[in-house]
């Protein structure tokens, strides 16, 4: 029996893709391919409107914070902190304020706090948010940290940045507690710190993300690297896949291949385009985002609206030779530090891990 168009709509394109491959009619395949239409159609135009809303309130320089909370806004529908509402709501306050304020911190301290900061600050996002990896809670708070790292602001912005989350905080707040208010009430955030051990896979995949992203987000900013955020993604993509495993291989090479062929898109698309019509590459690309399952299409449909804001900076050639070069220095430096920290750290804690 086919769902409701509407509970469709609510559905991942991973399960909506499953169900075509099950259907015995052309009219169901349609229906379904639909669904998936209308839903990347729907978030993308939703996106622009909520984003450019509240950058045209809390300025242009605070576009990205706007873009981190509409992530994070469409996640906490599905995904809480597998904890009682109260301590949930305490600890969202706390993952903005991190996410706030950190940035702007790290950007003017001595190069020599800048790995304990971001080890300390990213840990502990990871920690308060992230009970189950695999619902990817990681991916999207690690996404908004790393994206907020190489976009910080000071003075006014920094100022009407904190309304923005605040603003924001009350947004996802009132979605948290709507959405989980009667879920995990007996569980509270100490009880999820008394159960800290490391040698469980979940916090030995939350120590070696946090230690690996922070160590490659520091030398960028202490080497004073352009657009050294895209190095973070490429790095944090490969050490925060899950279940845990030493094998990074597959990730390397699809993170590798996503890029390249999502550059040579973007070139093609940017040089055959109108001026007034390559503006749209951005959301184009989250439109096409919203068809692609495997991790390889995913990658090169996030060059195209990295890209477009790369190409204001750098011109066409230089934003895709950064693009390329950033994100090879980052699956390099994630594929080094996953070895290291396998045979290091894994081995003398859990002598023989095995994926779950």
């Amino acid at each position: 029996m086919k769902p409701k168009f509407y509970d469709a709509l609510q559905m991942d394109p991973g399960i909506l893709k499953r169900k075509i491959t099950t259907c015995h009619t052309v009219w169901e395949k349609a229906y379904y391919w639909l669904a998936i239409a209308v839903r990347s159609l729907l978030i993308v135009a939703f996106a622009i409107l909520f984003i450019n809303l509240l950058s045209s309130i809390f300025g242009s320089e605070n576009t990205p914070f706007a873009v981190a909370l509409f992530c994070i806004m469409l996640g906490i529908r599905f995904v809480n902190f597998e904890y009682c509402i109260g301590d949930s709501l305490i600890t969202l306050a706390a993952s903005l304020c991190i996410l706030i304020l950190i940035p702007s911190v790290a950007a003017v301290i001595p190069s020599f706090f800048l790995i304990p900061l971001h080890f300390v600050s990213f840990f502990s996002l990871l920690y308060m948010t992230t009970q189950k990896p695999e619902l990817g809670n990681g991916g999207l708070y690690g996404f908004a940290y790393i994206y907020l790292t190489g976009n910080p602001v000071t003075g006014d912005a920094l100022i009407r940045r904190i309304l923005l989350g605040l603003t924001g905080y009350l947004i996802c707040g009132a979605i948290l507690f709507f959405k989980h208010r009667n879920q995990h009430k007996t569980v509270r955030f100490h009880h999820v710190i008394q159960k800290f051990d490391l040698s469980s896979l979940t916090q030995l995949w939350q120590l070696r993300v946090a230690l690996g992203t922070s160590l490659i987000l520091s030398l960028g900013q202490i080497f004073h690297m352009e657009r050294f955020m895209w190095m973070g993604f490429a790095c944090a993509s490969l050490l925060s896949e899950y279940p845990y495993s030493d094998n990074t291989s597959l990730r390397f090479r699809q993170r590798i291949w996503g890029v390249l062929a999502g550059s040579c898109i973007f070139y093609i698309l940017y040089l055959i385009l109108p001026a007034n019509i390559q503006p749209l590459l951005g959301p184009l690309g989250g439109l096409c985002l919203g068809f692609c399952t495997d991790y390889r299409y995913k990658t090169a449909m996030n060059c195209l609206g990295a890209l477009m804001l790369g190409t204001g900076l750098y011109g066409l050639h230089g934003a895709i030779i950064l693009r390329i070069i950033n994100t090879a220095l980052g699956v390099i430096f994630g594929a080094l530090f996953a070895a290291i920290f396998h045979r290091l750290v894994v081995l003398k804690i859990r002598p023989a891990v095995e994926n779950p």
